[in-house]
């Protein structure tokens, strides 16, 4: 046998080299299973650190819009449900948790687990979503939506708004009213983003609960499931800036 041969017939028997011994979730151009779920580790923290960067922007035109119209933003912020605010947190910190858990059955080969987890996971991302369409139903009901029929009612009258009255309220000179519009533009723009966030998620849990009932993501192959905890993860930690941010720390004078 010639030298070539013999490193041609070397080669091809050689784990991980010949197509037909390749997983089936490993994809052609990678070399290993390790290698395939580097890249794609990688490619998850660095979508997160865009989403950083985005979500960083908001929260930074926030504090600085707050710190020029503080007066706004304060009875705006009187505006929000903090009832509300709680339990859509503990939602998603309830989430997290199940999130985490789904993982771990991944990882552990507990199809069963994983499917209930991702199930559960499912159902608390809608009650989320079902509490703040609650809460943009109040403010659509009061006209706190920016546009043209935006209402200073409540903070050029605050005797005649239940919770403007009840947090204490002074009438805003007009000007400084106007600016609330400012706080409202915020708060639906990051509330908004943050629900788009969790609409994804959940189509994608939809098709990972499908997955797994057909045995997917208990073969050993849970990066799929890893990197989809990190996307769930970071949505509720951005929730939890958010609801002190908006709901909290502009309550009082």
């Amino acid at each position: 046998m010639s030298d070539s041969t013999a490193i041609a017939h070397g080669a091809a028997e050689t784990p991980g080299h010949v197509h037909g011994e390749h997983p089936p979730y490993q994809r052609h151009h990678f070399e290993t299973v390790e290698q395939q779920a580097d890249a794609t580790n990688f490619a998850m923290w660095l979508f997160l650190l865009t989403e950083i960067m985005f979500f960083g922007g908001l929260f930074t035109a926030y504090l600085i819009y707050r710190n020029w119209y503080y007066p706004a933003f304060v009875a705006g912020s009187h505006q929000l449900n903090i009832f509300w605010g709680t339990a859509n947190t503990a939602v998603l910190i309830s989430s997290s948790f199940t999130m985490a858990m789904g993982v771990w059955c991944a990882e552990t080969r507990r199809k069963g687990g994983l499917v209930l987890c991702l199930v559960l996971t499912f159902i608390l991302g809608l009650v989320f979503l079902g509490i703040k369409t609650i809460e943009y139903s109040e403010k659509i009901e009061k006209h706190h939506v920016p546009g043209f029929h935006y209402s200073l009612q409540s903070f050029l009258n605050p005797d005649s708004d239940p919770e403007a009255k009840a947090a204490g309220d002074k009438p805003l000179p007009l000007d400084m009213a106007r600016h609330t519009e400012v706080y409202f533009s915020l708060y639906f723009a990051m509330t908004g983003m943050h629900a788009l966030h969790m609409i994804i998620g959940i189509s994608i849990l939809g098709f990972m609960i499908f997955r797994a009932q057909a045995g997917a993501y208990t073969t050993g192959h849970v990066t799929f499931v890893e990197n989809f905890g990190l996307y769930w993860h970071f949505v509720d930690i951005i929730w939890i800036f958010l609801f002190p941010l908006l709901y909290l720390i502009s309550r009082h004078q």
